[in-house]
């Protein structure tokens, strides 16, 4: 988790020599001391991903010109960054239908401390888990959906999430397939854990799929929402064994238990800015 007066560069671009002391070098310009540095290089296609976590509670300048600075910089590099302060909490909307295990599982994370953000409000379709929200006391929104209201149902969400200043979504369970026109207002801001290992049992019922094939592993995927259903990038995923003598129960207990703890690590690593989108990819430091 990232502490207070520290902030995250996350950055690419092609591969050359001196990229890191670049870096550095304007770093120790402005008196900031790195904590944590990670890279890695794609020789395929000649890409350099870079993460660097530092203190800038001695930052010599303004943030604002500190920026200015390093988009110069960048700009030298041909490289794509983004800037991240810890102290700017991301602000998380967390969607549910009717099933409770990771809802529950990421705001008990939340109440104890594994998650730095806030969670101003929980969406739903169905009435169900309003329980939940009103234990934690967050806000409950139900928005119920039909095929004949679905697209208005969906601009009163993407309103309500605007209005709350959301910077991720987090479909914990949320059974309804979002529309592209939602999926464009939140690039890369929408998580989805999909209770197989993808690319494998794409759809409904995917523990069913699993069985009808008597797989030897069960397991979850926690990716990035887009377009194409269950073929986002994929930033986590997590497995248990099985065998023949599992029944579809054995199956969906055991996935239950993976599905909660793969989302949250996926919700980790894009609050603690350790993920780089690269084309159907990701790369997680």
């Amino acid at each position: 988790m990232n502490r207070p007066n520290t902030a995250t560069l996350l950055l690419r671009c092609p591969d050359r020599k001196g990229l890191n002391a670049a870096i550095a070098n304007l770093l120790l310009r402005n008196n900031i001391n790195i904590l944590d540095a990670n890279q890695h290089t794609d020789e395929e296609h000649n890409i350099f991903f870079h993460r660097v976590y530092f203190d800038v509670s001695g930052l010599s300048v303004s943030r604002e010109d500190f920026k200015a600075q390093l988009a110069d910089e960048c700009a030298k590099h041909e490289m794509d960054w983004q800037l991240f302060f810890a102290d700017n909490k991301k602000r998380v909307a967390i969607f549910v239908s009717k099933y409770e295990h990771c809802i529950y599982d990421l705001l008990l994370r939340h109440k104890v401390g594994e998650l730095n953000c806030d969670i101003p409000l929980i969406v739903s379709n169905h009435e169900d888990l309003r329980y939940f929200a009103d234990v934690f006391k967050i806000p409950y929104f139900v928005f119920p959906i039909t095929k004949e209201n679905k697209r208005e149902q969906e601009d009163k969400e993407i309103a309500l999430l605007k209005e709350y200043d959301i910077d991720l979504v987090v479909m914990a369970r949320y059974m309804q397939v979002l529309s592209d026109e939602m999926i464009a207002q939140f690039p890369n801001r929408i998580i989805n854990i999909h209770h197989s290992t993808l690319p494998a049992f794409k759809g409904a019922k995917p523990y069913h799929q699993a069985f009808e094939r008597g797989v030897k592993l069960v397991g979850a995927t926690a990716h990035y929402a887009t377009a194409d259903l269950d073929e986002g990038p994929i930033i986590a995923q997590g497995v248990e064994g099985s065998s023949h003598e599992d029944t579809i129960d054995d199956l969906v207990r055991k996935g239950r238990d993976i599905e909660r703890v793969t989302l949250a690590q996926a919700v980790r690593a894009h609050l603690d800015d350790r993920i780089i989108v690269y084309g159907r990819r990701t790369i997680v430091f």
